[in-house]
């Protein structure tokens, strides 16, 4: 290896790749399944549209809650087809990695959103609690029902994918969730028909506003440090530093970054020290493929040095 640089042997041959990153095949699934995202959005936005127009009629705090949980699911699956088909976008001009970045954004934006929409849900919850008001239950029951049935179809259109792609089994777990959640609304109608308990109604709100924080909470958490480029969720960083440090003639690694270029993809710099070596395209390749296969790392771009001393960024004691 001349002494100096040697850029891209890893990248350009783990580009070739970058369909797969992240978990090993997060590209395939959405191509194959954009007519289900397409379907499955559609569907749970005219039904959302009802929900909420039924959940004023019905004067029923449990079903517009219902309404903003499948709300926050109908960007979750939108956000999903959105990352793949920002991915599949050839990358270009200043946007040197592609376009990626923005279903990082989006999901921070998504995650804010929703913590906003729980706010309103609870102050609403709140003052039923305090003064009680009748509940259309019988109108609430129905189109629960009707939620079941379209959140339960929904599922099923990515149960066959969700266990090759995240992106896939998030769709299939929020939607399968907001089946159990308008279950629940049902049960809570049918007890309010017998027991005449109103109370219940906006307490089965709050129980599904805390349920969309449980899930909000984590895709905030999730994109804040996506925004911050941290390693990927899933990404053993010491496991990556330990394979590259094992590598023949490697004698230190410094400066190795790990970090997301959107929500299904990731990208390594490193540079190793390896003395006296030659140009090695075959070793380059190797390690592209394997940061890839058993790292989730697509986009990898590796700096082969003698001794460090051309490296400003070296610890002292490989310099």
């Amino acid at each position: 290896m001349p002494h100096g640089h040697s850029h891209g042997g890893s990248s350009h041959a783990g580009h070739d790749h970058a369909e797969h990153d992240h978990a090993g095949h997060h590209h395939h699934g959405p191509v194959r399944y954009d007519r289900s995202f397409a379907l499955g959005a559609l569907l749970n936005i005219g039904f959302v549209a009802v929900e909420a127009v039924y959940g004023l009629i019905a004067n029923s705090t449990a079903l517009l809650a219902d309404a903003g949980h499948n709300l926050s699911d109908v960007m979750g699956l939108l956000l999903a087809w959105g990352a793949a088909w920002m991915g599949r976008r050839i990358p270009q001009g200043r946007y040197t990695y592609g376009f990626g970045n923005a279903s990082i954004l989006a999901s921070l934006l998504n995650a804010m959103i929703l913590l906003i929409a729980v706010g309103a849900i609870l102050l609403e919850a709140a003052n039923r609690l305090a003064a009680p008001e009748p509940v259309g239950e019988t109108t609430v029951m129905v189109v629960a029902v009707i939620g079941i049935v379209i959140n339960a179809w929904t599922a099923w259109l990515f149960m066959g994918g969700q266990k090759q792609d995240i992106n896939l089994r998030g769709a299939y777990l929020h939607m399968a969730a907001d089946a159990a959640v308008s279950l629940g609304v049902v049960v809570a109608a049918l007890a309010i028909r017998f027991t005449g308990w109103l109370w219940l109604d906006p307490v089965t709100s709050i129980v599904i506003a805390l349920v969309i924080v449980a899930g909000t909470w984590g895709l905030l958490r999730d994109s804040i440090r996506l925004a911050m480029d941290a390693v990927p969720d899933g990404v053993d960083r010491a496991g990556v530093e330990r394979y590259l440090a094992g590598l023949p003639g490697v004698v230190a690694v410094h400066d190795l970054h790990i970090w997301p270029i959107s929500t299904v993809e990731t990208a390594l710099t490193a540079h190793l020290v390896r003395p006296g070596m030659n140009q090695d395209d075959t070793l380059l390749l190797e390690i592209s493929t394997v940061l890839k296969d058993r790292f989730g790392i697509g986009h990898a771009t590796i700096q082969v040095e003698h001794d460090g001393s051309c490296c400003r960024l070296a610890p002292a004691d490989v310099v």
